[in-house]
Formats: C-alpha cells, sequence, structure tokens
C-alpha cells in the first residue's frame, strides 16, 4: 500500500476544503508546482491532482499550471476534477496525465466513461465521492441519488482501472479515515481501492494497511502533510524501494 500525497488547485493555488466546502477553505502559501517537486524529492512515487475550479465548471483555469506540474515532476499523476469530455481528455493526455479520476461522468454517464475506456485504455480510475452512502457530484455540490456500493459495483463492468473513494464527512477533517465502509466497496468491486480523507497521521495510513481490505492499495493524505502531522519522507523511507504498481 502506497502513500498518495494530494494538491488541490484553487484559482491557481495549493488549497484544502473542509468536507468539500469551498467557503471552508485554507490557503497555502506554497505554489503547487513547489509542492510537486517537494513531494518527489520525499520519494511520492504518485501525486493526486484535484482541479477544484474544474470541478465547479470551469476547465480552463488551471491547466496551465498543471502542465508545469507535469514539467517539475517525472512521478505518476493522477488527476481529478470536471473531466467530462473528450477534449478534456485530449487535452489533459497532451499535458502528461497518467491517471483520469472520473466521477461527476461516472455517476451520471456511465456509458460515455465505457466508452473512454474502450477508446483510451484502462487510464480512468472511478471517482466514488460519498456522503452518508450517497454519491455527491458536481464538486460535491450535489446529490446523485445513487448508493456508493451500488456505483463501486458497476466500476469494473465499465473498465475503471481502479476506485478512489472518499468519505467527504472525513474529508479534511483529521479525524481518521472510514476503513470500514472502504472496505465494503472494496469487497463489493474487486477492483484495486485508494482510501481518501481523514488520514491525520502517519498511524492512521498504518492502520488502514492493517485493518484494510487486500484490495486498498493506497491512501491519499493532503492536509496533514501540509500542517506537519504526517511527514512523507519519513513515511516514503519506510517503503520498500521496488513496490510496483501495475494497472491502477
Amino acid at each position: 500500500m502506497i502513500l498518495i500525497p494530494s494538491i488541490d488547485i484553487l484559482g491557481g493555488k495549493c488549497v484544502r476544503l473542509l468536507q468539500g466546502d469551498f467557503e471552508e477553505s485554507t490557503i497555502y502559501d506554497k505554489d503547487p508546482v513547489a509542492v510537486a517537486r517537494e513531494f518527489e524529492a520525499a520519494g511520492a512515487r504518485r501525486i493526486h491532482l484535484v482541479d477544484l475550479d474544474a470541478a465547479r465548471g470551469d476547465s480552463g483555469m488551471n491547466r496551465g499550471k498543471i502542465r508545469k506540474i507535469r514539467r517539475a515532476v517525472k512521478c505518476t499523476l493522477q488527476l481529478g476534477g470536471g473531466i467530462r469530455s473528450e477534449d478534456d481528455i485530449e487535452e489533459l493526455l497532451d499535458i502528461g496525465i497518467d491517471r483520469f479520476v472520473v466521477g461527476t461522468a461516472f455517476a451520471r454517464r456511465p456509458q460515455i466513461v465505457e466508452g473512454w475506456t474502450g477508446h483510451y485504455g484502462s487510464i480512468f480510475l472511478a471517482g466514488i465521492d460519498a456522503r452518508d452512502g450517497k454519491v455527491q457530484i458536481s464538486g460535491w455540490e450535489e446529490d446523485s441519488g445513487i448508493e456508493d456500493i451500488t456505483l463501486a459495483k458497476r466500476a469494473r463492468e465499465l473498465g475503471a482501472c481502479g476506485i478512489i473513494y472518499t468519505n467527504i464527512e472525513k474529508d479534511g477533517a483529521l479525524q481518521g479515515p472510514d476503513i470500514a465502509r472502504t472496505n465494503l466497496i472494496a469487497e463489493s468491486c474487486g477492483l484495486p481501492v485508494i482510501l481518501s480523507g481523514g488520514i491525520a497521521s502517519a498511524e492512521d495510513v498504518e492502520r488502514v494497511a492493517g485493518e484494510g481490505h487486500k484490495s486498498i492499495v493506497g491512501v491519499i493524505a493532503g492536509r496533514a502533510i501540509y500542517e506537519g502531522k504526517l511527514d512523507p519522507a519519513a513515511f516514503f523511507a519506510k517503503q520498500p524501494a521496488a513496490l510496483e504498481e501495475t494497472s491502477w
């Protein structure tokens, strides 16, 4: 299982939201490009990017910044936020994004996502973001009415290479991850699952490794790193250097 540092971008700046609330954002001083370089230097093999402006409909705001991040680091980049058309995919492939996290499109138009996987291959992670077990879409501002486990079961059929599961109530709250619900998602889908939300310390990551389903392959952490509660360099130093990622 790997630790995946997160960079959330809003208006070109590195931020963290509390439970997806745009009114509860913390802006960090460092430029996202500099943060990406620091994560890679610490030992990160994958970085999770979230384009918050694109998630709300403004796909052009941060693409230049994302391109600079791609040029700055060699590690795997997975990106979520506003990926809703082939034009988005083509532009981001040109930038050099490795994995695409699709949430709203996956919930609303699953057949289109199935077409994307058929055309572009296994580069799509299903982003399942839930509140009280119900999937939230459009930057977490709209309830899809779909149960998270129901959507997880469909992900493999549609060609997703894995799932990123977020309990929104845990996101940014530093109150510990929802291992139990993530285990249910992992049991239901037959795919690699990345847990997101609630990581507050290295102990939380170790607890996921110990208590999590065997299909939970990674955890995403953001605020805990930015606020000094989790030292990524120390964590990565304990991981086997030869740890390999495969299809996900």
